[in-house]
């Protein structure tokens, strides 16, 4: 029998602090009608103190997803972080978190594609199980965007915040779990959204410091007009190629970039908003937190055998679709969605 990976628990985490469109008006030349109009997004998380990094938050979403699922961390073989904003250069975030869970018979690694790293990630953890090399998969997307933003610029900081998500892949031999998938890449979008300095190619240095060089730079425009028609038309796409209907498919589960491009993407599927995860005015764009933490979000109106179309678009350029057809139904809890 065929061996798909199928999510069977999920688990997350947003900081305390709430940074508001109010408080943004104080800080930049904005509004929250200028804020909500362009972008849908009301208020975000940041992460705060000394000395705390992504890792913070992805532990704490593994160990809610842990505490969710019964599994023990030593039980853990393989950890995936997708993240844009590691603790360090190196070692890698996701070897951080598996010390700190005591997942000691895992391997880990990080996973960057911007915003798309965890369907990435969610992707090739779910070839392990597939292969039948795994059984117990965690991937993990987690960032801390505060760290990057430039808070006097108000056409990135007010889309960004911080958070992390967590899910477990385990195989499945009833037709459940991920079924297909659509990714892409083109390195000739790296102009329009990126981050000047901090790599091999600008190292840290005063002077790169004091040109503000280690911030995301966008251009809005650009990355808008790109993101609409590209994540729009994969998500078509692997519908279309898996005979899904605007009736068969139970949720659509975007990337929480932008809400004209969440409407765009679910107009191009032809479904309507009750069947779109929506976020993004609770949490901004957390990068590789988006779809975790939908999908713990929504968790309780999840039934075994829902159609879901995972899609995503990240910097760089990347972008893709995935189909899956979720795993289980939801064990009695309050839905934060």
């Amino acid at each position: 029998m065929k061996i798909t990976a199928a999510i069977t628990g999920v688990g997350a985490y947003v900081p305390d602090y709430v940074l508001t469109n109010q408080e943004l008006e104080t800080m930049v030349d904005t509004t929250d009608e200028w804020i909500m109009s362009r972008t849908g997004i009301k208020e975000r998380h940041i992460l705060k103190g000394e000395n705390q990094g992504t890792s913070v938050m992805g532990i704490k979403a593994v160990e809610q997803l842990l505490a969710k699922t019964g599994l023990a961390a030593a039980d853990i073989d393989l950890l995936i972080c997708a993240t844009t904003t590691p603790d360090l250069v190196f070692p890698a975030t996701a070897n951080i978190i598996s010390a700190a869970i005591g997942a000691t018979k895992a391997f880990s690694f990080d996973m960057q594609a911007a915003c798309s790293g965890f369907m990435y990630a969610l992707a090739t953890g779910s070839q392990f199980i597939a292969t039948g090399t795994y059984k117990k998969v965690v991937v993990v997307g987690a960032d801390k965007m505060s760290s990057i933003i430039d808070y006097t610029d108000r056409s990135t900081c007010i889309i960004f915040g911080d958070g992390a998500g967590a899910v477990l892949l385990e195989p499945n031999t009833d037709g459940l779990g991920l079924l297909d998938q659509e990714l892409h890449s083109d390195g000739h979008g790296e102009q329009y959204l990126h981050q000047k300095a901090g790599g091999s190619r600008r190292p840290p240095s005063a002077e790169t410091v004091a040109q503000r060089e280690h911030y995301v730079h966008q251009e809005g425009a650009a990355v808008f007009k790109f993101a609409v028609k590209n994540m729009a038309d994969v998500a078509a796409q692997v519908s279309e190629r898996n005979g899904l209907t605007a009736d068969t498919i139970d949720w659509l589960v975007p990337h929480q970039a932008n809400k004209r491009i969440i409407d765009a993407t679910a107009h191009r599927v032809g479904i309507g908003p009750e069947k779109v995860m929506l976020n993004i005015h609770r949490y901004g764009n957390t990068t590789n937190g988006t779809i975790p933490l939908c999908l713990a979000d929504y968790e309780q109106q999840l039934r075994k055998g829902d159609n879901l179309i995972i899609a995503a678009f990240g910097g760089g350029f990347t972008w893709g679709a995935l189909y899956l057809k979720w795993a289980y139904d939801p064990k009695p809890g309050p839905s934060a969605a």
